[in-house]
């Protein structure tokens, strides 16, 4: 505890009442069980499917009603409690439609009341009065308290409590005060979240993601490879932005750009018409789920695919060239095809290229933009500078984000730590100066820091390292050698299709190993675990790795990744009794969920399991209060 903080507690803390009073209540909370965390990641704009296992608390809400009222309710009642909970509004407005008869509707709602009151004490119990209260609605605290701690086996106020509960119904605020009681409970099953990591590209809805995430009572974010671009973007990197406006042309996402946001994509899209035509190679991928586009919108969009694919490639060339320590060279394509026989040599070898659209390139000078892409790409960098929704998003990831975190013997972070095939961390040359292990992602958080605060001009070295954060060899968000985005695209050749992961992802799966990145980042190995993101688990293969210090918890929420890992998304928690890992069957839609009360259908997993409960004090946060408890106790003894 620093100077300023000692003379804090001295003002507040005048007398030695109050000193006392105070030491009372950190020590009695030092004594309280851990709260819940939760740890998800990879969301990929998935709204629909992140957002119920908010509201489901990852399962928990309903195995907390299954807990409290066993030999009470049947399953059935058990689910369609659980749904209101979860949607209260929206389930509220489907029972009254039951209800013909008010005295019907009045018995209901006073059950209703009581069942609530009853689980929200429970999900309370391990919380001070204090912290309770902050969960609450304002408009209800007074109510709420006085029925959460009341003495029902008293009849000194059986009446007083009756009249409360039914002029709540009087007073038509029933509806308003079930709403507010099952977010509470929704907030107090979990505590803090931890997102590790791309919230955004691929699927429709990032911006929604955002908009909750800014609402949730307590969170932190590890930024993920996909974040970056849009981070990127915003701080002027041309090359970040042309990246994700392919990437949301090849899902067909571009509505989140003119929709969500509110950025003109017409001289794009104008652009795009005059130079290109139907390619089979850059038509949008769609979902069984969605709307069927029609001929002309695909062709839109495909035009659109190619005018930015090859503006990306132009702009990668000037950069890499510029940055000899981003020992990328290798990437510069566009220089070494031979545009009259549409072949490209890489690594010495000869590849025909298909379904080409270079029509805009000069071979003698490819990597130089038509006055018009550099009019395009602009026009567009301007835009999402000056698009507020945007900006404010972007400026609450970096408030809550970081490049990892150690947060309760957890290291988070999104993808890897690069290392050699031996294990030995791998450095990265800046300004003459090398970065390895924990000081190369400090290296990295303090350029898009910088880059962010401080938008550049295109040729900055803070800025061009965010666009290498998302493609480059050492980037310890994307941990692999290459990106071969222009070879997936142009050659039928499978074998230029390889991205070559880093070590790390391998010896992951080693405690040795997983000891040394605890150890890098001065953790314990004895009671530490690290959390990844980035790489979905592929069926059949286990999340959990190196003696349980390693979890991956990247299942899948991204429709696309469905099929390669079977599942619809992992989701881990941590309380006092330990670690489990939740996995998520794929969602179907929140109409489907709140008419036919689909819920996701989740199994959990131990991972670690205490045989004592973990308490306060043995948190992070426990050990900031024991250094607020020393120091009263200090300012206590100078009263005697």
């Amino acid at each position: 505890m620093d100077v300023t903080d000692l003379a804090l507690l001295k003002e507040q803390y005048t007398t030695k009442t109050a000193l006392a009073t105070e030491l009372i209540n950190l020590e009695a909370i030092l004594s309280l069980p851990k709260s819940t965390e939760a740890f998800i990641s990879d969301v990929h704009g998935e709204y629909d499917a992140f957002q119920h296992v908010l509201r489901n608390g990852s399962g928990n809400v309903k195995q907390k009603v299954a807990d409290l009222f066993a030999g009470k309710m049947t399953p059935q009642t058990i689910s369609h409690f659980s749904f209101l909970i979860y949607y209260p509004s929206e389930r509220l407005a489907a029972i009254k439609k039951r209800y013909h008869d008010p005295d019907d509707l009045h018995q209901w709602y006073l059950d209703t009341f009581q069942r609530l009151i009853k689980l929200l004490h429970f999900v309370s119990t391990k919380y001070t009065r204090s912290k309770v209260r902050k969960a609450l609605a304002p408009d209800f605290v007074y109510i709420t308290e006085e029925l959460l701690y009341g003495d029902y086996h008293s009849t000194d106020k059986a009446g007083y409590y009756q009249q409360i509960t039914e002029n709540i119904i009087a007073l038509q605020q029933a509806d308003e005060f079930i709403i507010a009681s099952c977010h509470t409970i929704q907030r107090l099953v979990v505590d803090h979240l931890h997102l590790v990591g791309d919230i955004y590209d691929r699927g429709p809805h990032p911006e929604l993601i955002m908009d909750r995430l800014m609402r949730y009572h307590s969170l932190d974010i590890q930024w993920g490879n996909h974040d970056i671009l849009w981070l990127g973007a915003v701080s002027g990197s041309r090359l970040c932005l042309a990246n994700l406006l392919r990437i949301c042309a090849r899902y067909n996402n571009l509505s989140i750009i003119e929709d969500a946001y509110g950025i003109n994509l017409r001289h794009l899209s104008l652009f795009a018409e005059e130079h290109y035509q139907d390619n089979p190679a850059f038509r949008p991928k769609q979902l069984h789920s969605e709307r069927p586009l029609s001929a002309a919108e695909e062709l839109q969009i495909t035009q659109i695919h190619q005018a930015i694919a090859i503006i990306q490639f132009k702009l990668e060339g000037p950069v890499i060239a510029r940055r000899p320590e981003f020992k990328m060279a290798h990437r510069r394509l566009l220089d070494k095809i031979d545009y009259q026989k549409m072949t490209i040599n890489l690594h010495g070898k000869s590849y025909p290229l298909e379904n080409t659209c270079f029509q805009t390139i000069d071979p003698a000078d490819p990597y130089k933009l038509l006055p018009e892409e550099q009019r395009v790409i602009d026009q567009l960098l301007s835009a999402f500078r000056n698009a507020d929704k945007l900006q404010r998003h972007m400026a609450f990831l970096m408030r809550k984000g970081s490049m990892y975190l150690t947060y309760n013997d957890n290291l988070l972070f999104h993808g890897c730590i690069p290392v050699t095939a031996d294990g030995q961390f791998q450095s990265f040359k800046l300004h003459g100066k090398e970065y390895a292990g924990k000081a190369l992602l400090d290296v990295f958080e303090r350029n898009l820091r910088a880059s962010f605060a401080h938008p550049g001009d295109e040729d900055d070295c803070a800025t061009d390292l965010l666009w290498y954060l998302w493609t480059g060899p050492l980037s310890p968000l994307f941990g692999k050698h290459d990106m071969t985005t222009f070879e997936r695209y142009f050659i039928s050749d499978p074998a230029t299709h390889e991205e070559k992961t880093n070590p790390y992802y391998k010896l992951r799966r080693e405690a040795w190993f997983v000891d040394s990145v605890l150890q890098e980042f001065g953790m314990s190995p004895a009671t530490g675990h690290v959390i990844n993101g980035h790489t979905p688990v592929k069926k059949g293969k286990t999340p959990v790795m190196a003696d349980r210090k390693m979890i991956v918890i990247d299942g899948g929420f991204s429709k696309p990744y469905h099929k390669t890992t079977g599942i619809g998304g992992y989701t881990l928690l941590y309380n006092s009794y330990g670690m489990q890992l939740v996995t998520h069957q794929p969602f179907t839609s929140k109409a489907d969920a709140i008419a036919n009360l689909t819920d996701i259908i989740s199994t959990k997993r131990i991972v670690d399991q205490v045989t004592e409960r973990k308490l306060v004090a043995e948190t992070d946060i426990g050990a900031e209060l024991k250094q607020q408890v020393a120091v009263l106790r200090q300012l206590l003894a100078d009263k005697e």
